[in-house]
């Protein structure tokens, strides 16, 4: 009876939000339109009722969940009482409408803050910015209450439930939507900024600067999710890939290109006062790409192990809802961006035009992919064709643009602003760019019969790592090695963060270059006791039996492994079974290591004995999500600096801003 209670209240919650969300969306705007106070301070006390009100209603769904409550119909679809209690919680977030309640509660989450922490906004901005984050708010509470209610009950109440998509239940997995959220979430606070900065048609080095923190917050999580889901597409889907070009892997990695554009574009605004249009139009674009990613995984155009929904009438729903938000931003953009006059002028070789190139770069690298994902669905609604764009397409169109990338990003960093010698600036580098090459024509040399992308990309991730270095040692100045170190304990975090997420994409570049040039692959059958050499070691099939989970029954394989004779290591790769959702999950068993990964896949056992084993050696793959966590770590450097923090530098305004008492 109580549970049934806290439920209703849960739903009673959602809907009490989507009214709050409402009066938060027109009084502080209209405040901010005619100048009055009282009605612009509505936002933040509405903002924090709102992220509350949500919370409460996601606290019931979780209790729903963690309490077997098999009279929600969404209880029933996505667990059972047999589930360890991670992926019962994981449950509530691991199907179409759980997800999307966890999408409005982080959108509510960055409007409080917003409210909680944006004392340094101008009252008109800060009320028309949360005016605009509740609109958002109101369009996907009415989405979620008419086509996606989390709350629906079933009558008669059914004994268990049907438990959710084995393949989703995995502990990565369990924390993938969140950080992916975030990401996908948080882009719309710059959305916000840049349709409130439309609105009162001023745009600024204030204004950059405001919104950087939001666009890097977002930047960052959306970086951890993608390397999360990544990491576990690579040991749970048993293929041994991290990346297949699927719809749903590119739908978040637009936004985070475009994301990462904003942040180096919105640095131009806020030093050189130039690029406004161009920014405005990265912030739009950025949360635009959010929505579209939103569309392909929820409309039922595709069909993946990542998508949640198959109802066209929500596919509907969410089109209206990028053409209604993307139409009207712009449209004001279109209105207003000739008055966004540039004050900076720089030269050919400056630090702005390797930031204008940078973005360029980032903008059609991600409308690349854009149309690689797209263009299937468009071929089979206007010219009916059935066309599939897989990943010969995007290795092809997309990588050269990344190459270019980490070519100019050294160079760039050591530009001085307005002006500057392109020859004066890259002379600190002459010595990592002929290590660079030096190391790419050894690995030439030492390889064989291999493509020479490989080589070339490890090059490149070499000379992005020593171009950080070089960048670090460039703001030290001159003097002794001790005067040069004290200088880099004081640097600020900011610069810290840039170099570590610069180094950390050039760790991700060995990765995958590793990866991709030198991996070697092995399908065989093997029979219990025989032994077979891969890659320098050789793998005995010891053994192969039955083991009783938690929710499902798995055929476990003992594969011992030695190298020179010496045994490195005993791997259990297996099927798995659950009775309930009658599904199957391949396990690969996976022992990494610095320069190379074993990677053993046990397949179904053979009509004439033995059992279909795959085995990959895969050099340099813990590189690609350690090189993704290191661009993160440097994203929350870089949000811990005093200077991007959303109070910095309002507090010596304030005393200046005060009025004496009357």
């Amino acid at each position: 009876m109580i549970g049934a209670m806290i439920v209703e209240l849960g739903h009673f919650a959602l809907v009490l939000a989507l009214f709050v969300a409402a009066v938060q969306t027109v009084l502080p705007m209209i405040g901010a339109q005619k100048g009055w106070p009282g009605w612009m301070a509505v936002a933040e006390p509405a903002a924090t009722t709102q992220f509350l009100l949500v919370a409460f209603s996601f606290a019931a769904l979780t209790y729903a969940f963690v309490t077997d409550d098999f009279s929600l119909r969404l209880v029933v679809d996505n667990s059972n009482t047999l589930k360890p209690m991670l992926y019962k919680v994981a449950g509530v977030w691991g199907n179409h409408e759980g997800s999307m309640l966890l999408w409005v509660l982080i959108l509510s989450l960055f409007g409080a803050c917003a409210a909680w922490f944006g004392g340094n906004l101008p009252p008109a901005l800060r009320a028309r910015v949360l005016s605009i984050q509740a609109l958002i708010g109101v369009a996907f509470y009415l989405f979620i209450l008419f086509t996606s209610n989390p709350f629906w009950r079933v009558d008669p109440a059914p004994m268990n439930g049907f438990g959710m998509n084995p393949l989703l239940q995995d502990p990565g997995l369990a924390f993938h939507p969140p950080f992916l959220y975030l990401g996908y979430v948080g882009l719309s606070m710059s959305f916000s900024f840049a349709v409130a900065a439309l609105i009162e048609g001023r745009v600024d080095a204030a204004w950059a600067r405001w919104v950087r923190p939001w666009t890097l917050a977002a930047w960052m999580f959306l970086t951890v999710g993608i390397a999360l889901g990544s990491l576990w597409a690579y040991y749970e889907l048993g293929w041994g890939g991290f990346w297949f070009w699927d719809p749903t892997e590119n739908a978040s990695f637009m936004p985070w290109l475009i994301a990462a554009a904003l942040l180096h574009s919105a640095i131009v605004v806020e030093k050189r006062e130039t690029l406004k249009a161009w920014t405005i139009l990265l912030a739009i674009l950025a949360f635009g790409f959010s929505l579209i990613g939103t569309f392909i995984v929820r409309s039922g155009v595709i069909t993946s192990v990542h998508a949640f929904a198959t109802d066209p009438t929500r596919g509907v729903f969410i089109l209206g809802l990028i053409a209604a938000f993307m139409g009207a931003a712009l449209t004001l953009f279109a209105i207003r961006a000739p008055a966004m006059e540039a004050k900076g002028v720089f030269s050919t070789v400056s630090r702005e035009t390797a930031l204008v190139l940078n973005n360029v770069l980032l903008a059609v690298a991600c409308f690349v992919v854009f149309i690689g994902t797209i263009w299937p669905l468009v071929a089979e609604l206007a010219f009916n064709r059935k066309l599939s764009v897989g990943a010969p397409f995007f290795d092809l169109a997309f990588t050269p643009f990344m190459m270019a990338l980490a070519v100019i990003l050294p160079i760039g960093t050591l530009l001085p602003w307005k002006r500057g010698r392109l020859a004066r600036a890259a002379l600190p580098l002459r010595g990592g760019a002929v290590l660079a090459v030096a190391v790419a024509l050894l690995v030439y040399a030492v390889q064989s019969g291999h493509s020479a992308l490989g080589p070339l990309g490890v090059g490149l991730g070499v000379w992005l790592i020593l171009g950080a270095l070089t960048d670090l040692a460039s703001r030290t100045g001159r003097g002794g090695p001790m005067a040069r170190l004290g200088r880099i304990t004081r640097l600020p975090r900011a610069d810290w963060g840039r170099v570590t997420a610069h180094a950390g994409l050039g760790i991700t570049f060995i990765g995958i270059a590793g990866v991709m040039a030198w991996q070697v692959q092995d399908i065989r059958v093997a029979r219990l006791g025989q032994s077979y050499d891969v890659g320098g070691y050789n793998i005995t099939l010891k053994d192969v039996h039955q083991v009783q989970g938690p929710n499902y029954t798995a055929r476990v394989a003992d594969m011992v492994v030695t190298k020179d004779g010496r045994e490195v290591a005993v791997m259990h790769p297996s099927k798995r079974f659950y009775p309930v959702a009658g599904t199957p999950t391949t396990e690969a068993a996976i022992r990494p290591g610095f320069t190379r990964d074993l990677y053993l896949v046990l397949g179904d056992a053979q009509k004439g004995g033995g059992y279909a084993v795959r085995t990959y050696i895969k050099p340099f793959a813990m590189w690609i999500w350690s090189g993704a966590i290191i661009m993160a770590l440097g994203g929350l450097l870089s949000l811990t600096d005093r200077r991007y923090r959303i109070a910095a530098g309002a507090r010596k305004a304030a005393p200046a801003q005060a009025v004496p008492a009357e």
